[in-house]
């Protein structure tokens, strides 16, 4: 259970999208890595291990092995989930009552969120030296609750309800109604309130994950989508030794909303990191096609596990559980990249690696999200397929997976990136 426990410590710190990246940063660096910024010079030597940030929420991790390369070996998962974000302007009253007023960031599951402890997290913009800085602030304290309506007047609840997010879903953090979040947030932050120049804030769950079952084989924690990838990653590259390829941990964020920002899997981000690998180790632009065309990609991302309640609702061939290995995803559609060439790389890796898979279809009838791979692919067009690991409840602010899938991912991983 090592790498399980690993992994729910890592979320535990990863409270929003910043701080999920901030935990990996903090892991390379242990590991020797030597950060890059994209506004500055690089310099990049064999067998050194490198990183870089766009905005604070994404990441890259690479790797430069100690003879040519022949291309890029790259694992892709992504640093955000389903919460709420606060608005601009949060602070609502109604008679004692103080409320914040948010609006949901991707697709949750509503009730899931209601009657929990809540708090507060992301980053802050201010006003320093030399113009405008960041920084992140996490209000370590119970301070909200979304409270439901109670059963005596909503009599119809149990037999299904539907959830207005801005009347029924607004947190409650007090009754007292001179309560300013500002203030609380400049608190947590070391700033004056008068400093902060922009925000961004969003709601996390303050219960912590835990080992559960009869025999600890699940794993039920918040933002297990996708941040139990992400730890997965971000082990694999400190422990890799790449032999003919450079690996590539890229993190993006917004993948949840449509990844289409600076810093999302649809923007220029791993292109551009790419391409000055390329040009800083050989100098040639036709080297970097032809390293790409010797190039793949894992893009992983978790997957719907057969739910015990409801096994309905999977499709007749495809029922992956809770610890039966890592998940291959297809789509007819290609919201998942996997095809017949990217499914049988994954395969052998499994086989290399001895870890099971196990595979994953929509039914028909039911429409299933996108992920990382589909839309990276738009810039970066290498072969690709889609995995993750099994799990279920994906979206609701608690989530349950198998604990010794982690450790199979990792060692897939082990192998991808140290080819």
């Amino acid at each position: 259970m090592k790498y399980a426990l690993k992994c729910l410590s890592y979320i535990d710190e990863s409270v929003s999208a910043f701080h999920a990246v901030m935990a990996l940063e903090k892991r390379f660096l242990e590991a020797g890595f030597s950060q890059l910024r994209e506004k500055e010079d690089w310099k990049l030597e064999e067998g050194g291990a490198y990183y870089v940030k766009r905005s604070e929420s994404s990441i890259l991790a690479f790797r430069i092995p100690d003879r040519k390369p022949l291309g890029f070996s790259i694992a892709a998962a992504h640093s955000d989930s389903p919460t709420f974000k606060v608005k601009t302007n949060p602070d609502m009253t109604l008679e004692c009552y103080a409320k914040l007023n948010t609006e949901p960031y991707g697709g949750m599951i509503y009730a899931s969120w209601l009657d929990r402890l809540l708090s507060v997290a992301g980053r802050v913009v201010y006003k320093g030296e030399n113009g405008p800085e960041s920084k992140l602030v996490n209000i370590d304290e119970d301070l909200l609750v979304i409270p439901n309506v109670a059963i005596h007047m909503e009599r119809e609840m149990n037999k299904g309800f539907s959830y207005n997010p801005q009347t029924d879903l607004l947190p409650l953090w007090g009754t007292g109604t001179d309560l300013k979040l500002e203030e609380k947030v400049a608190e947590a932050a070391g700033l004056e309130p008068e400093d902060i120049l922009g925000k961004d804030l969003f709601l996390y769950v303050r219960e912590k994950g835990k080992l559960a079952g009869a025999t600890k084989d699940l794993m039920v924690s918040p933002r297990l989508d996708d941040l139990s990838c992400a730890f997965a990653l971000g082990e694999s590259m400190t422990e890799a030794s790449p032999q003919n390829y450079i690996p590539v941990c890229a993190v993006f964020d917004h993948e949840e909303v449509g990844s289409g920002t600076e810093r999302g899997a649809g923007s220029t981000f791993l292109q551009d990191t790419l391409k000055r690998i390329v040009l800083l180790l050989d100098g040639r632009e036709e080297t970097y096609y032809k390293w790409l065309a010797e190039s793949f990609m894992i893009s992983a991302d978790n997957a719907h596990a057969l739910h015990p309640n409801h096994p309905e609702k999977a499709d007749a061939g495809s029922k992956p559980v809770l610890n039966g290995g890592i998940v291959i995803k297809y789509h007819g559609g290609m919201k998942y990249t996997t095809d017949a060439y990217s499914e049988a790389v994954m395969k052998l890796l499994c086989k290399e690696a001895e870890v099971s898979y196990q595979t994953y279809q929509n039914r028909s009838d039911i429409a299933g999200g996108s992920t990382l791979g589909n839309v990276s692919s738009r810039l970066v067009s290498i072969p690709c397929v889609d995995i993750g690991l099994p799990q279920l409840a994906m979206h609701s602010a608690m989530e349950t997976a198998g604990s010794r899938d982690v450790e199979d991912l990792i060692k897939v991983l082990n192998v991808f990136l140290g080819r």
